[in-house]
């Protein structure tokens, strides 16, 4: 999965929909969401993107969505934020996250 940072945010979330993982390397919870990501994008496919931001690494842009809380989910749909979600979350809960903008 593809980490993000600070210089590339804008240009990765502008187009689709696009679910952003705010983690940091040294979080447990955050460790535990990788692999029920990677199974949520193989199940949406191409009608959605999942990228990973670490806050400790792009503080800006987590400080501009206020994210005080890892992990922390945020769904665009072509650059605008739709839906947040602060904590783990089971597979079936990110998929129907993300249906409910595609």
């Amino acid at each position: 999965m593809e980490i993000i940072n600070d210089k590339n945010f804008s240009e990765k979330t502008k187009n689709g929909v696009v679910l952003v993982d705010f983690f940091a390397t040294w979080c447990g919870p955050c460790r535990m969401m990788t692999p029920i990501l990677e199974e949520v994008q193989a199940k949406v496919g191409s009608k959605a993107t999942i990228y990973k931001l670490d806050v400790d690494e792009s503080e800006k842009t987590a400080r501009n969505f206020g994210i005080m809380s890892i992990p922390t989910l945020v769904l665009f749909v072509n650059g605008e934020q739709k839906d947040k979600h602060v904590g783990l979350m089971m597979q079936e809960d990110v998929v129907q996250m993300i249906e409910k903008h595609i």
